[in-house]
């Protein structure tokens, strides 16, 4: 079975839409995002301008703030204090990756945990490795894989083993509480863990975000299992033309698919998820 992230982000999307419209009437607060981009990484930009025109298409009012690939740490760092104290800004979103020079931890940790819609705050980190989920903002795209896996098993993971490929800040140490919170037994796998396929095989729920494209082959799938795929990597398409390229995963979908339960596409799968978690956060924020 093919998990449809798109499908599952738009309902997602029309919750938030319900909410921030809610709100304007009820209390006439607009739900504001602020967004900051430095550098002229295409990337980013595209990124940045998807997570804008969903932000308008929620009804939110979207500042975007572009500044120049040179700009020092401390012109930043008063941007994010002036938009920590705009009563109209509920949710602050400084684009990574930041331009080589610059601290990106230090920026992060400035913005205030309330508007931390991107999940990276300490505080916000520390209250979902506690289990307070209620309270905090979570991590989007560890938010939306998560809410992709209860599609198919429930809310309840009990006796289900999940593994987690990659142990890093942004994805796979949320990604692996929040499948701990659910009950699910755990284990997050990375560059170091020996016979990486032989782990992976345990698994009722794999998980890949690794970052290197089609990594995980069909033979490291349990038949059965769900395959969540985190990885966004481009690599060369000859057979569309010179110089042409396409998104692959970092699991080998068309080998894989044949073995799994259920499993995300990449594009359409996980991606999605994460800009619709950010709207959500954005208007629980605001909320």
């Amino acid at each position: 079975m093919r998990i449809d992230g798109r499908q599952e982000a738009a309902s997602l999307i029309e919750a938030v839409k319900a909410a921030a419209s809610a709100l304007e009437t009820e209390t006439g607060v607009k739900t504001g995002l602020a967004v900051v981009i430095v550098g002229d990484n295409p990337a980013s930009h595209a990124y940045v301008g998807a997570k804008s025109r969903m932000a308008k298409e929620c009804g939110f009012n979207s500042v975007q703030h572009t500044l120049p690939a040179e700009t020092k740490q401390d012109v930043l760092a008063k941007l994010v204090q002036l938009l920590n104290e705009d009563t109209d800004v509920h949710g602050i979103l400084v684009q990574l990756l930041l331009p080589k020079h610059l601290d990106a931890d230090a920026i992060i940790q400035s913005i205030r945990p309330d508007k931390d819609v991107d999940g990276l705050h300490v505080v916000n980190a520390g209250k979902l490795a506690t289990g307070d989920l209620a309270t905090g903002l979570i991590s989007c795209t560890p938010a939306g894989a998560m809410l992709l896996v209860r599609v198919i098993h429930g809310k309840d993971l009990s006796g289900l083993n999940a593994v987690v490929i990659g142990g890093s800040n942004l994805f796979g140490k949320p990604m692996a509480q929040l499948l701990l919170h659910a009950n699910a037994t755990v284990t997050t796998a990375h560059s170091r863990t020996q016979d990486l396929a032989r782990v992976a095989r345990n698994a009722d729920i794999l998980v890949a975000a690794v970052g290197r494209p089609e990594m995980v082959k069909a033979d490291w799938v349990k038949p059965g299992a769900t395959v969540i795929d985190v990885g966004i990597n481009r690599i060369a398409a000859p057979e569309r033309g010179e110089g042409r390229s396409r998104l692959v995963g970092d699991v080998s979908y068309c080998e894989a698919s044949k073995v799994a339960g259920a499993i995300t596409p990449v594009p359409g799968g996980v991606g999605p998820m994460t800009i619709a978690k950010l709207m959500e956060n954005t208007i629980i924020a605001a909320y």
